[in-house]
């Protein structure tokens, strides 16, 4: 099986931040820059972020200033420290607790909106940055107790863990691996309809999490043949993509289809077929549609169309 490459990054990957994880303990100075005017703040309400430039198409990360954040930031909210920008700490902040975040903000700053709808055409540095405020006040906001003995969690180590105050179990956040995989066979690519996707006609690669005690090759090998019959060969690995909605590695592969014959397991597929390069150059012909452009799973189809 020939090695394909990855063409370029993907989406919310690159990001700017030197994440300096020895300044989490260092309270001091996490207490100076929370206060100093010249750091940035990345809010989060409601597992959105706040984005601008929507309408024109040219979508860009909103950061805003310690004097605005304090206008935002409620007492009870969750924060994370994220890193250094040019010099410049970095923090999260959860502001889920305001019913509308729209009049605390400056007029025109921007709108909060879910990053998969943002549609963000190349990887840009800024996306990263979102979606690492997006996981971790996600992981925050429903961390609060303990899953040990069910205690109140504190916060340690600048929001980056939770310490239970009986039992003091220690928690951190939490990233599910999950292999995504184009599976081929000659000329020819597997594609999946699952009724979980948000558009009816769109055919992706598949997917699945990867199980304890189980090699990343092994999950490919067993996903694909639970999802559609099919028996795989060589794995290759191809590149990786944080996909924090709300916690997941995304991990891709290339997997070679040994077999041809479909078996769809109705509960995680509603169709699934071969498609050749040319049908899926010409999906809108063919009548079907291609994963969004931001998702791994269309870097794992361009890249294979590419070496055709």
């Amino acid at each position: 099986m020939t090695l394909i490459l990855a063409s370029r990054p993907n989406v919310y990957s690159l990001s700017p931040l030197d994440r300096i994880g020895t300044r989490r303990e260092d309270h001091a100075w996490i207490e100076e820059q929370l206060r100093n005017p010249e750091s940035l703040f990345v809010p989060v309400w409601r597992n959105r972020n706040l984005v601008t430039g929507m309408d024109a198409g040219a979508p860009e990360a909103v950061y805003i200033s310690g004097e605005t954040a304090a206008k935002l930031r409620m007492s009870d909210g969750p924060w994370a420290f994220l890193g250094l920008l040019e010099d410049k700490a970095v923090f999260a902040i959860d502001i889920s607790a305001a019913e509308d975040p729209v009049p605390l903000l400056p007029d025109s700053l921007g709108a909060f909106v879910d990053l998969r709808s943002v549609g963000w055409g190349v990887p840009k540095p800024e996306a990263s940055v979102l979606a690492h405020a997006r996981g971790l006040m996600h992981w925050r906001a429903r961390h609060r107790f303990c899953g040990v003995c069910g205690s109140v969690c504190a916060i340690k180590s600048s929001g980056h863990m939770m310490q239970c105050i009986a039992c003091e179990a220690q928690h951190f956040p939490r990233t599910d691996p999950a292999v995504i995989m184009l599976v081929h066979n000659g000329d020819r690519a597997l594609l999946g309809h699952s009724t979980r996707f948000p558009r009816a006609t769109m055919y992706s690669t598949l997917a699945g999490f990867v199980e304890p005690g189980e090699t990343l090759e092994e999950a490919v090998r067993r996903e694909v043949l639970e999802e559609v019959g099919v028996t795989c060969g060589d794995v290759h690995y191809h590149s990786s993509q944080p996909w924090p909605f709300p916690g997941n590695i995304m991990l891709g592969f290339y997997a070679e289809g040994l077999t041809e014959e479909i078996t769809i397991d109705p509960e995680e597929l509603k169709d699934a077929r071969w498609f050749t390069r040319d049908q899926m150059v010409h999906c809108d012909q063919h009548g079907f549609q291609l994963p969004r452009a931001d998702s791994i799973a269309r870097r794992l189809i361009e890249d294979w169309l590419a070496h055709g």
